[in-house]
């Protein structure tokens, strides 16, 4: 079942439909007003709604699809499991709270679920770049692109790219002070020691770079979706994980071998 009708659910719907393997039985939306959606290239109509225990229960998923909204998920995450049915979330900007909830869900059903910032294998490796060079440097600053409706800033990539880098280093990250800032906030954002800074323009699509800085030298590691079906490998490949699994799993790098 796909939660979220919106451009990333339907690059979803579609993926799953050329699958030999996966068959989409339903999706859901807190925004639906219909009874059934149309499948891509006109492969015929799926059952459509804002309630997401009926739709389970009528079409009996193994695994629920969830790339919606913050306030939504948590719903659709405790009736999905309650129902026994394994999630794959990729929806940005949850709050921490939630997640720890869904881990003690997870345990609690003896269930699955996968929890990524980005699904681009591209974007996980270069996290996991990172991470390592973290070690090497005492300065970091993340800067963030995306597409202009992108709801959250910074970006849950970036957010996570910062967390592991700190955590790998052991230690925040030397943050240069600044005496005077002549426009407030244009230093952006810090997360443990690393600056943040956000930028929202239409013709982008989810671009990152990492820069670290040491004596006479800097590091860049960057990444560049230009379009949503570099995030499709990746939910496709969790898709199938998440059945052999029976906890929360938080990243994409703990499925492919990285952590």
């Amino acid at each position: 079942m796909i939660s979220g009708s919106g451009r990333m659910g339907r690059e979803v719907l579609a993926a799953v439909c050329r699958q030999p393997d996966l068959e989409p039985v339903a999706v859901t939306d807190f925004f639906a007003r219909e009874d059934v959606l149309s499948l891509p290239e006109g492969a015929g109509l799926l059952p459509f709604g804002a309630d997401p225990t009926a739709l389970i229960t009528r079409t009996r998923p193994d695994v629920v699809v969830d790339f919606s909204h913050a306030e939504w998920t948590p719903r659709l995450a405790r009736e999905a499991l309650a129902a026994g049915v394994r999630l794959v979330i990729g929806t940005s900007g949850l709050p921490e709270g939630f997640l720890k909830e869904l881990e003690q869900l997870c345990r609690k059903r003896n269930t699955g679920a996968v929890v990524a910032a980005n699904f681009a294998l591209g974007a996980v490796l270069m996290q996991h770049m990172a991470r390592l060079a973290g070690r090497f440097f005492d300065y970091a600053e993340i800067i963030e692109l995306h597409h202009e409706s992108k709801v959250d800033a910074p970006s849950g990539t970036a957010i996570a790219t910062a967390q592991a880098m700190a955590q790998e280093r052991g230690k925040p990250f030397t943050r240069p002070p600044t005496e005077r800032e002549n426009l407030p906030g244009t230093r952006g954002g810090e997360l443990g020691g690393v600056t943040i800074h956000s930028v929202r323009l239409p013709g982008l699509m989810a671009h990152q770079e990492v820069i670290l800085g040491g004596q006479g030298e800097t590091l860049r590691i960057q990444h560049d979706s230009i379009s949503r079906e570099s995030f499709l490998p990746g939910v496709l490949l969790a898709v199938r994980a998440v059945m052999d699994r029976n906890e929360l799993v938080l990243g994409l790098d703990r499925l492919i071998g990285l952590r």
